[in-house]
């Protein structure tokens, strides 16, 4: 099946009857091209929230999304979140958040599907092989960017409902949604919008499911853990203008030099994090976690194929895994300002900016990180008696989240997924950053599950991401 909305329907129906879950299944097999035109006209949009001058089609996303959602019969609304405050000064609207409503049954138990219909950038002469905004079928795979991240996963969770209602079943549960168009640079605004909605659209919500991650191998998977993130920038200002290196070179203190010194001081060769305090704040890895790193189906060698490296930085599974897991990193990104176009400038630039972020886990605080980030780079920077100027930014402060997966709600879902699939899931962490987990968890209170829709191999993030057809079944998320 090519888009993967029989998990969700059974996590929905975990205690129906099997006729009711053979019926469901066999009018998601015959609809598939339905679903695949959907999600054709959803990657059609270029909705990246990085790219301010791409706002209308974020705005036109959300819209769409919206106007889905009452087609089916929800209370839907579109809520303003606010305006984002650009680096220049300028202000943006910041696109509504979609909330729905199917069913306000006081007898029944609430789980609202939170998701995000926002992408990264995406461009072809960035490496894909096909268009991608052009939602492409290879062999099985459809290939678009949203495809895995997170497009095909919402709209799995809304077929799902979909399925129900064509069938006249009714809802084991009521169901909402929350569908934001800013995940990718952070959800701005979106942390407000739940805190002040708590004590009206969360307040009778009893469980919170998230699918906006990936499975780890071929086996499939629930996700109990994130890592969170820290992003700076790091701005090395000197000269009042870019000057002509033959002219100028050899007589002032470079910026560009500057700050390739202070970036080469934040982590060692050996993957060491160098900034004080960072290390000592993690969670030490219990006994009990080392076991189930263990049992993890994870292949070394097909992690090696498909980052293209000869060499990891770990040579066992446990360190592999909880290095990409649960301890913290750095990472560097990139350099605004320097010369990186093809042929070569002699130029100094005036102005580089550093971009790299630092990967949370517990119990690390984002706060605490600003302060130990930006002192340590002052600290560093003041060393090398430069007259030009550092700023350091944090611009992103998610926190990560960790759930217990011996919880109730992980029983449904390894139930739902044992059904699907025939076999036990893995439970896994996840690497990267969903920060609305921690604020549902902190805000709500109410228990999360993530249950991972994307592939292993979807290339999220990546040049030709895809949704597979091999690995997954629709029926599991209804």
């Amino acid at each position: 099946m090519n888009v993967p909305v029989l998990p969700s329907i059974l996590l929905l129906i975990s205690t129906a009857h099997a006729f009711q879950y053979t019926e469901l299944a066999q009018y998601i097999d015959s609809h598939q091209e339905e679903y695949v035109e959907a999600l054709r006209d959803w990657i059609a949009i270029e909705s990246d929230s990085s790219n301010v001058l791409k706002r209308a089609e974020l705005h036109r996303m959300m819209d769409m999304t919206a106007q889905k959602l009452r087609l089916m019969g929800g209370t839907v609304e579109l809520v303003d979140v606010g305006e984002q405050e650009l680096p220049d000064g300028q202000t943006l609207a910041l696109p509504k958040v979609v909330t729905a409503q199917f069913g306000n049954d006081s007898n029944k138990l609430t789980v609202c599907v939170y998701g995000h219909v926002d992408v990264q950038p995406a461009k072809l002469e960035d490496g894909w092989a096909t268009d991608p905004y052009n939602l492409t079928d290879i062999n099985g795979n459809l290939y678009g960017r949203g495809a895995s991240d997170n497009k095909a996963p919402v709209l799995a969770w809304i077929h799902a409902v979909e399925a129900y209602q064509a069938l006249n079943m009714e809802l084991p549960v009521n169901v909402k949604f929350v569908i934001e168009g800013m995940e990718e640079t952070g959800s701005n605004g979106l942390d407000a919008m739940i805190m002040a909605q708590r004590d009206t659209f969360f307040s009778d919500v009893d469980y919170i499911i998230i699918s906006d991650c990936g499975w780890l191998s071929r086996r499939p998977a629930l996700t109990y853990g994130t890592r969170g993130n820290c992003y700076f920038f790091a701005e090395v200002e000197g000269p009042k203008q870019d000057l002509h290196s033959g002219v100028y070179g050899g007589t002032v203190i470079e910026p560009m030099t500057d700050l390739i010194g202070i970036l080469d001081t934040l982590i060692s060769p050996s993957g060491t994090i160098l900034i004080p305090g960072i290390r000592e704040a993690v969670a030490p890895l219990s006994d009990d976690e080392w076991k189930m790193y263990q049992d993890i189906q994870f292949d070394i060698e097909n992690h090696k194929n498909k980052t293209g490296v000869n060499q990891l930085m770990y040579n066992n599974k446990v360190d592999l895994l909880a290095h990409m897991w649960r301890y913290p990193t750095v990472s560097i990104h990139g350099i605004e300002g320097a010369f990186s176009d093809p042929g070569t400038k002699t130029v100094i630039p005036a102005k580089v900016t550093a971009k790299f972020s630092i990967r949370q886990v517990p119990n690390m605080d984002p706060a605490m990180v600003k302060k130990q980030v930006t002192d340590y780079l002052h600290s560093v920077f003041a060393k090398r008696k430069s007259p030009n100027k550092l700023k350091v930014t944090m611009v992103i402060g998610a926190k990560p989240w960790l759930a217990d997966p011996q919880h109730p709600l992980y029983e449904a879902g390894k139930a739902a997924v044992n059904r699907v699939f025939n076999t036990d899931p893995d439970l896994i962490r996840e690497g990267g950053t969903i920060p609305i987990a921690r604020t549902f968890q902190d805000v709500t209170m109410k228990s999360i599950i993530m249950m991972p829709i994307g592939g292993f191999d979807d290339g999220m993030h990546s040049q030709n991401e895809k949704m597979s057809s091999k690995y997954h079944h629709t029926s599991t998320v209804a």
